[in-house]
């Protein structure tokens, strides 16, 4: 299994994701970020041709080096500065208030503490910033919750600790974020694997001071 996840597993990500559908998804939120940039779960380097002239620096995190060696061959030739760190999204190794905007596309799934990594973004994001996110997740009908129940167990363990059944908008707003916008629906594909969450928030402001919840 280790060898599965240190060699097999990163090409399967990349491959996976390189899709019609994720490139849409891409192309609509990512060229929204600006400023000083946190990208959750860079994995590849698949967003990076969709930032646009805005950002001024990006931060990439990912746990997987193999993956961030990849992104970084795509980073090549982008127009800002860029850097890469292995690291987990439950302890970012980042400042204070220091992130304008946070980037988290098909990522939340994954990370084993959702809620720890959740608070992290708010506490390295400014009053003011912007989390824009696309995630896959929890369906609202029951059927189809079930079968993303049944499919759970078995999907996680090939996928490097992929859920299907997270409610995003739930999580996002319990780490104390508010949603400025969300759209949910079912892209194409299989609908236990493929209910998606998109959107932009904000750290929740409480008596003139970011909520770090």
């Amino acid at each position: 299994m280790n060898i599965y996840r240190k060699w097999i597993l990163p090409r399967l990500v990349d491959a996976a994701m390189r899709n019609r559908v994720a490139t849409r998804y891409r192309s609509l939120i990512v060229p929204k970020a600006r400023g000083t940039v946190l990208e959750i779960g860079v994995g590849s380097g698949l967003n990076l041709p969709f930032y646009g002239t805005g950002v001024e620096h990006l931060y990439g995190l990912d746990p997987s080096e193999e993956l961030l060696v990849m992104a970084g061959k795509k980073a090549r030739g982008i127009a800002f500065p860029i850097d890469l760190i292995a690291h987990a999204s439950e302890e970012i190794p980042l400042g204070d208030s220091s992130i304008d905007t946070i980037v988290m596309t098909w990522t939340l799934c994954s990370i084993a503490d959702p809620v720890k990594a959740l608070k992290e973004l708010g506490r390295v994001i400014k009053p003011g910033g912007t989390l824009l996110f696309v995630e896959h997740g929890l369906a609202p009908e029951i059927r189809v919750q079930d079968w993303q129940q049944r499919l759970n167990p078995l999907w996680s363990k090939l996928t490097g600790g992929c859920n299907l059944n997270r409610k995003m908008d739930h999580l996002i707003s319990a780490a104390g974020f508010d949603l400025a916008e969300l759209k949910t629906e079912y892209a194409e594909g299989p609908r236990p694997l493929n209910y998606m969450y998109s959107g932009e928030a904000q750290p929740r402001q409480r008596c003139g001071v970011r909520s770090l919840i």
